[in-house]
């Protein structure tokens, strides 16, 4: 009898290990926004999906509207693991950064190689995925905006130094408690040590005065 608990255990575990791994592999994270001027950025778009268990395919199509323009422009296309570069503008220079291998894409990211100043605008990344359920299908859409900004070289935030300069003020408070710890401890342990001398000093007193009282003694019944 104690066998069967630990058979339905071993589902159990599997189960727990699947769910993990569906919903823990993909993070939606927001994309960088500040791109260097001559050189490359990485433009993120990822798009979890939520049903891990239901296969599905999807596609990336990315469009690109310029700081002085009013409409978007097909920029690119990536479908059935083939990619096609649409905006001439952008021949020669964009990359697929994404998802690899696989049709049921996650991650739609796409790379700029030597950015310039031109490329500052807002782009559009769109997914679009096919859930293939038992009896139907179902189509989803889903639209990510990023207002990306080139700068001449790379700015630092002020959220960033001062992130930078509480790390260093924990770092050089933390040493200086260490210091004030030790010291206490030190005196602490010398102050031990001094009381335990005296005690010393003061039961051998003790012991010396009460030898010499005995021989006093002693002497005078003779």
């Amino acid at each position: 009898m104690p066998a069967v608990p630990d058979l339905l255990l071993v589902p159990l575990a599997l189960l727990a290990l699947q769910a993990s791994l569906c919903h823990g592999a993909c993070v939606e994270l927001d994309s960088d926004t500040e791109a260097v001027a001559n050189e490359g950025f990485k433009l993120g778009c990822i798009s979890c999906k939520m049903r891990g268990e239901v296969p599905a395919t999807a596609s990336v199509d990315w469009y690109f509207r310029a700081s002085d323009e009013t409409e978007f422009s097909h920029l690119y296309s990536y479908d059935d693991q083939r990619a096609q570069i649409i905006d001439p503008r952008f021949d020669g220079r964009l990359g697929w950064n994404g998802s690899k291998n696989t049709k049921d894409l996650q991650d739609g990211s796409i790379y700029i190689l030597n950015v310039t100043f031109n490329d500052t605008g807002t782009y559009q990344c769109i997914f679009t995925r096919l859930l293939m359920y038992t009896n139907y299908e179902y189509q989803t859409n889903t639209t990510k905006i990023i207002n990306m900004n080139v700068v001449p070289q790379l700015t630092r935030g002020l959220a960033s130094i001062l992130s930078e300069v509480m790390m260093y003020v924990s770092i050089i408070g933390l040493q200086l408690w260490l210091v004030v710890e030790m010291i206490y401890c030190y005196r602490k342990i010398a102050a031990a040590g001094e009381e335990a001398l005296r005690e010393s000093a003061a039961e051998y007193l003790a012991i010396a005065s009460e030898s010499k009282d005995n021989c006093a003694g002693v002497q005078v019944a003779e």
